[in-house]
């Protein structure tokens, strides 16, 4: 798709988003046939708007022209929606790993819920990746090497391993050991992810995060759960794996937002604007669970309720995070701020 820039110039720009002479050279690699997703301009207008009067420098708080350093995240809904189908996939195969440790069979409906949903996360999983990539061969690109220093390649890996364990475990009781193991992985390598970037909110958090993520990926788990009919012994293993991610990922979600906001100009998206909004309801929803587990005399309908507000609050954690590093990437003082201040001090 083609857009024209500079349209009032006298020398309006027509591109294609990629902004590459052919007249000049000649594309060619496994990149060379690549579209720009969406309207050619989206992701970068707002930089590549022509200015209508110079920005004033500030003296004591100098920028670069107000401009941000950095360019947000291109992905859309698909890459948090991954996080959170990953990560309750991941933490699916982990509870039914553990429960085959026990050898009860009064847990074998519980494991096959757990293989059946892991199983069927990845294949979801795999989906929205292919749908951000916008084709397969992309995703297959990623497995061509192995590098351990690219939280991506790993995690390509990592969820082609636990799609190949999630279905052998249906079999074979000792790959559903390994598919455990794979989703342990599965659901914390995306919190690796997120922070091994220079936005400044996720870097400054980048300690916390995949713990972050782990928890809420326990969350998920537990509070899908609820939402199934289930036996006593069911419910309570069910009950106190959901409670356990819960509370780790409310007091996970504090101490990270205490490490983005160490720099106070680099946590503000945690407090402000539409993310703050996300992050702080995810928050209440996630608590409000907690009550729901904590309330005497356990009915179907508090599980419900627990569950419901279990789920939305893991999900709405995840595009709230989203959120908050595009603003804190879209700040250009974000930037210089968690350089200036670790400095000055």
């Amino acid at each position: 798709m083609s857009t024209v820039r500079y349209k009032t110039s006298p020398d309006p720009v027509s591109t294609d988003g990629r902004d590459i002479d052919r007249k000049i050279a000649e594309l060619a690699g496994e990149a060379a046939d690549q579209q720009a997703s969406g309207a050619a301009g989206k992701h970068i207008e707002k930089q590549a708007g022509t200015w209508t009067q110079l920005p004033q420098p500030h003296a004591a708080d100098p920028t670069y022209y107000d401009r941000p350093l950095l360019n947000e995240s291109v992905w859309g809904w698909a890459i948090p929606t991954y996080y959170y189908v990953g990560g309750l996939a991941g933490a699916s195969l982990a509870l039914g790993a553990a429960l085959e440790l026990q050898h009860a069979a009064k847990f074998d409906r519980l494991i096959r819920r757990c293989h059946w949903i892991g199983f069927l996360g990845c294949c979801v999983s795999g989906a929205l990746l292919v749908y951000d990539l916008g084709k397969p061969q992309r995703f297959l690109n990623m497995l061509r090497v192995f590098r351990p220093t690219s939280p991506m390649n790993v995690g390509a890996w990592i969820l082609s391993g636990t799609s190949g364990a999630s279905a052998a475990a249906f079999f074979f009781r000792q790959a559903g050991y390994a598919a455990g193991l794979f989703g342990m992985a599965l659901a914390t390598y995306t919190g690796v992810l997120v922070s091994n970037t220079a936005v400044p909110l996720w870097n400054a958090s980048r300690k916390v995060l995949p713990v972050l993520f782990a928890a809420s990926a326990v969350t998920s788990a537990g509070s899908l759960f609820e939402l199934f009919d289930q036996d006593e012994d069911e419910a309570r293993v069910t009950r106190a794996f959901g409670s356990v991610g819960k509370l780790a990922e409310i007091a996970a979600s504090v101490i990270a937002e205490q490490h983005a906001s160490q720099v106070a100009r680099v946590g503000r998206p945690f407090q402000r604007g539409f993310s703050g909004f996300l992050w702080r309801t995810a928050a209440v929803l996630t608590a409000g669970s907690v009550v729901m587990n904590l309330l005497p005399r356990p009915t179907r309908g508090k599980r419900l309720a627990s569950g419901i507000l279990g789920t939305v609050g893991s999900l709405l954690m995840r595009f709230a995070l989203e959120q908050a590093g595009n603003a804190s990437a879209r700040d250009p003082r974000a930037s210089f701020h968690s350089q200036r201040e670790p400095l000055a001090q």
